[in-house]
């Protein structure tokens, strides 16, 4: 939300702040890829596993292996080894289900990017569509239903000159 008050287009799957976020600048204008939720029960309730996807992408297979491996960080190889065999092993996210979604949508950013009359028209329409975010009404939202807490008003002295 932070990054749509300053403009940017987002790209992301269509679950948390992205839900809100597409209500309010609609779905034209945000860039959307992967599962839907009742998709992912699917997925879970068929036995997910990782290994089946990545047996027909051998660009990630080879990221994959090239995290696991310390190629991007010769220094420490090891480092992020538990990272990459915890995503091919409980993948909770499906991050790795939801990777060609991914490639197609970020295709259709960088085609959007070649015009910069749409994009800039996308940016400003994600601006003025940002007001639900203010922290105002969010801080309000929260006194009102979750704190239930009611506001004070404080006189305060003038500055001094």
């Amino acid at each position: 939300m932070k990054f749509m008050l300053n403009g940017a287009l987002t790209i992301g799957t269509l679950d948390g702040a992205n839900v809100e976020m597409a209500e309010e600048m609609g779905l034209d204008n945000i860039f959307i890829f992967g599962m839907k939720v009742d998709e992912v029960a699917q997925l879970w309730d068929a036995g997910y596993d990782t290994r089946r996807y990545l047996a027909r992408l051998p660009e990630l297979q080879l990221a994959l292996s090239q995290i696991r491996t310390g190629y991007f960080n010769p220094a420490e190889p090891y480092k992020f080894t538990d990272f990459s065999e915890n995503l091919i092993s409980n993948d909770r996210f499906c991050v790795i289900a939801d990777y060609e979604s991914y490639l197609k949508c970020q295709e259709e950013v960088s085609e959007l990017y070649m015009d910069w009359i749409k994009w800039t028209g996308k940016c400003l329409h994600n601006i003025a569509s940002a007001g639900k975010f203010s922290s105002d009404r969010t801080i309000k939202e929260y006194a009102d239903e979750i704190w239930d807490i009611q506001p004070v008003h404080v006189d305060l002295n003038p500055p001094k000159e």
